[in-house]
């Protein structure tokens, strides 16, 4: 099984690693409100953090586009 593509382990990585650390506000939270208010003083190490705990609700979005769309059938030959 592709973890990439397990609803159960994207979820729980968002759940996690996304929100870490959960006090006094989870991460991402802060730092979507740094980059909304203009990100002054952002280094790169703050842009790669904010990649990295992003990252679980990418996949997440990837997961319902890939859901949404029509399966392909297969094609004959």
């Amino acid at each position: 099984m592709n973890l990439l593509n397990d609803w159960k382990f994207v979820i729980m990585l968002c759940l996690t690693l996304g929100l870490a650390p959960f006090f006094p506000e989870p991460h991402i939270v802060g730092k979507i409100r740094w980059i909304a208010g203009g990100a002054n003083g952002m280094q790169l190490i703050d842009w790669w953090d904010t990649l990295l705990h992003g990252f679980p609700y990418l996949l997440l979005i990837r997961l319902g586009v890939l859901k949404m769309l029509p399966a392909k059938a297969p094609q004959e030959q």
